[in-house]
């Protein structure tokens, strides 16, 4: 999984001790991992169930 291209939210800035989390899209899916610790694995969502988990924590 090292071709995929992580990135962060706009809103991780310099002062947030490097506490947030990268996104990529994978074929079908999207990837969620620790930016703190990117070799350590990821998350795996489908698209239904990461809009999901996005409309749950804006809530």
């Amino acid at each position: 999984m090292s071709a995929l291209v992580w990135r962060k939210s706009s809103r991780s800035a310099e002062g947030t001790s490097g506490q947030c989390v990268e996104v990529s899209a994978l074929p079908g899916a999207i990837g969620i991992r620790d930016s703190k610790a990117p070799d350590g694995g990821h998350l795996t969502l489908d698209r239904r169930a990461f809009q999901a988990l996005l409309a749950d924590l804006k809530r």
